[in-house]
């Protein structure tokens, strides 16, 4: 295949022959010129001086003393003249962002040459220029006209007024930018460009020849520069095109090669270098359903398209941000060699995390009353792989905090070696100057850990040294300014602007450019040819890019003084498309078709033009999600005699008991409870500040329990309605009970340490005092009555006989309250969140496929039964909802059957043997080894569970 670069090289050398020792060969990009030297080196059977290679912006640089500012201290130097000039007092914080916006304007219009004051001109002024046709064209003025047409100066409204008073200023704000900056030596780029061309002496230029190769859209200063080389006799042009586009006057891809070629001949000649897309091609459009979809196929793709030599096929994304997966897809058994001319992104490093979450933490992170930390930024860093890196105590902190639940730690608590005080420092780091060099210390830390790393794992860690080194010298070049005072914000800007401008930032892959399969984006393809092309995400908004550029100055007037706008940017990108598609021969080219957020799943207006007009013969194929029932195998455990005996273990000693909770997990699901109770597995400890429902319902009971044995049940037990209404009176006194009990449970800390309380726990908290006062006002309808006793341990031990086999086993639970109203004894269970429970019969509260069983009736049935053989009297079973105790009808008697018939079970004593019965049924059940561990029949019950995910029963969107 002869590629333009081939073409170019071989007309260069045998017009200006094998000394190139005084030429210089201008390139759009810098890889172009690497492929070139390729093409040149071959064309010699002997040594030959090389000429220099330079990009566009190298050539322009080289011709100037003048150095190019960063764009952060610009901008603080446009700040600084924008307030010169207007009098205004805005800060640099809420300029700053349309400041880069402004600067962009400046350069676009300097790279342009617009004349500046007439552009800036006050708006009645501008109207005028109108009639003086000397330096606009046509098109211009139509433009022009069109601008003041919908910009009518009669209907003043104060937008416009607005709009008309900053742009009286941009003309002084223009010219005092540009001399504060001449006073410092430095420039913006198309300052230091338009400057270059306005002073440019030809026959003082170091070269004798200076070839430019491959360019498209020229902006005015390019042009110049063209025109002024080639007056002296110094330029060489050689444009890439093809006829197809070039002599169709309408067609947007050969816009400004037809204007280029008018002014600047090309070198090449020959009507069949220029006719390639005519020539037959292996053309595939390949519709994916999504994005990561187009990266699995690549991988086929590849396996049946690359042959030797690699690097005659290219890889396009059109979406950057497919790098990373592509990478992962790449088969590594057929691609020997890798080139990656994109830089991958420094945002998903794990430096940029790390510094992300050092900002938070000195930001926002801290109470700044109390100077605490709060407990999620802080858990966010402990769990970071560097901080795992840096401190040893890390973990351990970590684990401490959350079963401490500690929601605002202090400095102290959390330095507990050197890195961990680097990090939770007691320094005040809200200024940017302290924060900057906060973060520089902490890098530094990050830095000497990495030297300190085996050989194996800095080869590992080696994109990432690059990347802490990228964010280091960024970090260092804010300091240099904020020290200097050129850069004055608050710390909310300076946190938001250091965000933006790493996660711009891209580290650079290293590997040898000419060889290997090339992976890119669409800018990096400018000049070079590929045999085999494959282009991922040619969706409309990708190629041409679908983002509109901001500016100051209005679409008309940008039009009417030839500045860029967004037809050169469709146009570029035309080209772009249809030059790449010039000599490939094999071309597959895929697109999205799923509509996610602005993306709407089409394909780019490119592929439709080229299907249309070209043609070749398209072949369309669509990419399909596999469609089909994917069935769960059903999950068994078998009951063998270790998992018998470790049940047996656990359940026939004193220290656990076979609780009502632990059966009513059985009733649901065998294999829940299994995995809980026998295999004893657990959630992952999360750090929340909310509070679950378990907490929640045991600091209600905690609460109660000493409001009775403390305040209200006396030497003789006997609770009084008076009493009671006495200590309603003084709310406070219930408070103080909730305090300590969310001291104690949720807190964990000493009684006579303060709570610290935000605002969701603050109503947590209000909550719980109101539940606790709806009890005390149902008792004191009711009393009086005796308290026997609070978190009573009710236990029994049984034998039970499975397979032939007996084991012995402790059943029981705690109650939450026992009382005594004449001869009978009331157990009372608690519950603060859920809806009444109903049961028709005691066999329904033992039927596992029931889908809402009467959890809490066998829970309290289960303690009315073990409390009848303890006292051998009348046992009242009660459960008692505290939201609905509010209401004067509402009973905690539990009640069985029908609303139309249901019966109050008064005393517990007449059921007792069908409920024991039936337990003894299910504990053989549970016990005997030829009935497995199966998963529930009914769905519903996984709905909450905390091992759905394991199960593969979660909810889509849950897992």
């Amino acid at each position: 295949m002869d590629t333009f670069l081939k073409s170019v090289a071989k007309d260069m050398y045998e017009k200006l022959g094998d000394n190139l020792a005084h030429t210089a060969v201008v390139f759009p990009n810098k890889r172009a010129g690497l492929f070139f030297n390729q093409w040149l080196a071959r064309l010699s059977d002997k040594p030959v001086w090389t000429p220099t290679y330079l990009t566009i912006s190298d050539l322009f640089r080289s011709l100037s003393d003048t150095a190019v500012g960063d764009s952060i201290g610009l901008v603080c130097s446009l700040h600084e003249a924008f307030c010169e000039k207007t009098g205004s007092d805005e800060t640099l914080d809420s300029f700053y962002f349309w400041g880069e916006m402004l600067l962009s304007d400046f350069d676009d219009l300097d790279k342009n040459m617009v004349d500046a004051d007439r552009l800036f001109a006050n708006l009645s002024d501008l109207r005028k220029f109108i009639d003086d046709h000397s330096y606009l064209t046509e098109e211009q003025v139509e433009a022009l006209q069109l601008f003041f047409q919908n910009f009518s100066m009669e209907k003043e409204t104060e937008l416009k007024q607005r709009f008309a008073t900053l742009w009286d200023s941009l003309g002084s704000i223009y010219h005092a930018f540009r001399d504060s900056l001449r006073r410092r030596g430095l420039a913006y780029e198309g300052m230091l460009y338009r400057e270059v061309v306005e002073q440019l002496n030809p026959d003082m230029l170091p070269y004798e020849h200076y070839v430019f190769v491959g360019f498209n859209v020229l902006n005015q200063v390019e042009t110049t520069l063209f025109s002024r080389l080639q007056r002296a006799g110094k330029a060489l042009f050689y444009w890439d095109y093809d006829e197809h586009y070039l002599l169709n006057s309408r067609h947007e891809a050969g816009e400004f090669i037809r204007r280029n070629l008018k002014m600047f001949p090309n070198e090449l000649t020959g009507r069949d270098l220029f006719r390639n897309l005519t020539r037959s091609k292996v053309v595939h459009y390949v519709a994916a359903p999504t994005e990561s979809a187009q990266a699995h196929y690549l991988t086929d793709w590849l396996r049946r398209n690359v042959t030797s030599p690699e690097h005659e096929t290219a890889v396009v994304l059109c979406n950057e941000a497919l790098l990373q997966p592509v990478l992962h897809a790449l088969p590594d058994e057929s691609i020997r060699a890798l080139n990656v001319t994109m830089g991958f992104p420094l945002s998903q490093t794990p430096v940029y995390s790390f510094t992300n979450l050092l900002l938070e933490l000195q930001s926002t992170g801290r109470d700044k009353r109390r100077g605490n930390y709060y407990i999620q930024p802080v858990m966010a860093m402990l769990k970071h792989p560097y901080m795992r890196k840096l401190s040893s105590e890390a973990l351990k902190l970590e684990r401490d905090l959350l079963s401490r639940n500690r929601f605002f730690p202090s400095v102290g608590e959390l330095q507990r070696d050197e890195q961990l005080a680097l990090v939770f420092t007691e320094e005040q780091q809200g200024e940017p100057v302290a924060l900057c060099q906060y973060l520089l210390r902490a890098l530094q830390a990050l830095a000497a850990l990495f030297r300190n790393e085996p050989e194996h794992d800095k080869v590992y860690a080696q994109l990432y040294q690059e990347a802490l080194f990228k964010t280091y010298t960024t970090l260092n070049r804010f300091c240099d300014l904020l020290a200097t005072g050129q850069l004055e914000i608050q710390t909310q800007t300076f946190c938001r602007l250091l965000r933006n401008v790493l996660s711009s930032l891209s580290i650079p892959f290293h590997g040898e450019p000419v060889t290997g399969l090339q992976v890119m984006g669409v800018l990096e393809t400018r000049c070079l040819d590929f045999r085999h092309l494959v282009m991922l995400s040619v969706n409309e908004g990708n190629l041409p890019k679908g983002e509109g550029d901001s500016s100051f100055i209005p679409y008309n007037l940008r039009k009417a003084f030839g500045m860029t706008t967004v037809e050169h940017k469709n146009a570029v990108y035309a080209y772009y498309f249809y030059r790449l598609m010039q000599r490939a021969e094999r071309v597959t080219l895929l697109y999205n078709t799923s509509s996610d957020g602005l993306n709407r799943g089409e394909m780019s207006r490119f592929l439709l033009q080229f299907l249309i007009e070209s043609g070749q013969d398209v072949k369309r194929e669509s990419l399909q999600a596999e469609q089909g029932i994917v069935r769960q195998p059903a999950i068994v455990v078998e009951k063998n005699p270790d998992i018998i005996a470790r049940m047996v273990k656990r359940f026939g000693s004193d220290d656990t008991l076979l609780s009502p909770s632990a059966l009513n997990t059985y009733l649901n699901c065998p294999l829940r409870f299994y995995l809980q109770y026998v295999g004893r597995l657990k959630e992952p400890d999360e750090v929340s500040e909310d509070i679950d429902n378990s907490v929640f319902g045991n600091i209600f009971h905690r609460a109660c329990e000493w409001i009775y044995k403390e305040r209200l049940s006396g030497r003789d037990g006997l609770v009084r309605r008076s009493d009671i209404e006495e200590l309603l009176k003084d709310e406070w006194i219930v408070y103080n009970y909730v305090d300590r009990a969310f001291k104690e449970l949720f807190f964990k800390i000493p009684q006579e340490q303060r709570s610290e309380y935000n605002g969701l726990q603050l109503l947590n908290s209000e909550v719980l005092v109101t539940y606790v006062k709806q009890l005390l006002r149902y008792d004191a309808a009711h009393a009086p009555f005796r308290f026997a006793e609070a978190e009573y341990t009710v236990k029994k031990t049984v034998e039970v006989q499975s397979g032939g086999v007996s084991h012995t086993l402790n059943l029981g639970g705690n109650i939450d309250r026992i009382d005594e109203q004449g001869d009978t004894i009331r157990i009372i269970d608690y519950k603060t969140g859920s809806r009444p429970h109903e049961a028709k019969e005691i066999e329904e509260l033992f039927d596992p496929k029931a889908d809402k069983r009467g959890y809490h009736i066998f829970q309290i049935f289960f303690y009315a039964s073990l409390m009848c053989e303890e006292r051998k009297c009348p046992v009242s079973p009660l459960l008692f909802y505290v939201q609905k105790a509010a209401s004067p009808e509402y009973s905690p008697v539990v009640q069985l059957g029908t609303k139309e018939n249901s019966l109050l079970i008064d005393d517990f004593n007449p059921l007792k043997a069908e409920f024991d019965r039936r337990l003894s049924e299910l504990l053989q059940e549970i016990f005997n080894p030829e009935v497995p561990f199966t998963q529930t029949p009914v769905q519903t019950h996984c709905e909450y569970c905390s091992f759905a995910v394991l199960c593969g029963r979660a909810k889509k969107g849950k897992e």
